[in-house]
This record gives C-alpha cells, structure tokens and sequence, in this order.
C-alpha cells in the first residue's frame, strides 16, 4: 500500500513545484482562471435554475433535472472560456506591448464576448442583461467621480426605483412580449396568477388548482 502512495506523492511534488515557477505564473493563471469560470458559473447557475424550473416549467422529473443540468453546464461552459479567453488575450497584449494599458481590457473582454457570448440564447441574454445593470450603475459613479455630472444634493436611488418600476409593469402590461421570458414568467406568477382561484386550495396553498 506504501509502495502505491509513494508514486502519486511524487507527482504531487512534481506539480506543486511546477506551480511556483515564476516563469509558468502567466499560463497557469490562465488555467486557473478558467477553472474559476467553470465552478463560479456552476455555482451561480445550478440554484437559480433549480428554484426556476420547478416553480415555472411544466414537464416530468427527469426533463426538469436534464433542463437544469444543461442550463448549469452551459453557463459554466461560457464563464470559463471566456474568462481564459480574457486572460489569455490580456497576457498576449501584455508580452507583446511589454506593459498593461487600459485598452488591453476592454479589447480581451470585446473579443471574449463576441466569441462566447455572442450566441443570443436564454442563458447569455441572462448574463448580458445582469451586466448591463451593473456597468450602468458603475458608469454612472464614474462620471461623478470624474466631474461629467455633478454630484447629486438628494440619493437618486428612490426616484431611480419607481421609474425602473413603472416602467417594467407599464411594459408587462402592455407590451409582455418585449420582456425577457422568465421575467414574464414571474410577473405572470406575482400578478396574472394571484387574480384567480377556486378554493382554499388554490388561494392560499396552491398557485393553480390541477385535476389530481
């Protein structure tokens, strides 16, 4: 049993060793990079597409496990080429420039999204739409920072929510089919929905009453 450990030991030693090579640093973090996409994504993924599919889609066990199952891969998939593909172009521009410049991000990223993301699928649209809020909110900081607008007397947050409220139930309302899919869905859950019932049953213990 020893004898079995010792060959698996010294491979052991052998990778660690190679891990700190400085001359390796720049590919390995490469590699690593994209074993984070692949776990973060799965991460991100596999709960969300778990609470959406047995709240939302119809269909039996195994469809609805083989659906979160493909969903969880495919965000998995797409965050971990893309963050190799980032990192691999970052470190390319880098080598090749001999410096780091601002450019080089947004170039590798630009790359990195046409490639990956560029397919218009319910998971990507998910991902772009995530991201649109968030560099929205953060443009927004930089110009104030930097000077562009002046800096708010009053936080415009309250105004900000009640007109990104109004607006997506003006649009769920009268024009449902602009909305992404599974935001139809929730609001057709909070606000469709809760306008019928039978019984006990459906009003407070079910959503929908089912024949069974």
């Amino acid at each position: 049993m020893a004898g079995g450990r010792d060959p698996f030991r010294a491979l052991l030693r052998a990778v660690n060793a190679l891990l700190q090579q400085r001359r390796y640093r720049t590919a390995l973090a490469v590699i690593k990079g994209f074993r984070n996409g692949a776990v973060y994504g799965a991460k991100v993924r596999a709960p969300h597409a778990l609470v959406m599919t047995f709240l939302f889609k119809s269909g039996s066990l195994r469809e609805k496990l083989k659906s979160i199952a493909q969903a969880t891969y495919t965000h998995s998939r797409n965050l971990a080429c893309f963050v190799f593909i980032y990192k691999g172009l970052m470190a390319l521009q880098s080598q090749l420039q001999g410096k780091k410049i601002p450019f080089h991000s947004f170039f590798a990223a630009c790359i990195g999204g046409w490639l990956v993301f560029g397919d218009n699928n319910p998971i990507n649209s998910q991902i772009i739409m995530y991201l649109l809020s968030r560099i929205l909110f953060g443009l927004s900081r930089l110009a104030v920072e930097k000077g562009y607008i002046p800096q708010p007397k009053q936080d415009p947050f309250p105004l900000l929510a009640a007109l990104i409220w109004g607006t997506v139930l003006w649009l769920f309302e009268y024009h449902r089919h602009t909305l992404q899919p599974s935001l139809q869905s929730s609001m057709t859950y909070l606000y469709d929905d809760s306008n019928t019932w039978h019984d006990i049953s459906d009003f407070l213990i079910y959503n929908k009453r089912t024949d069974k």
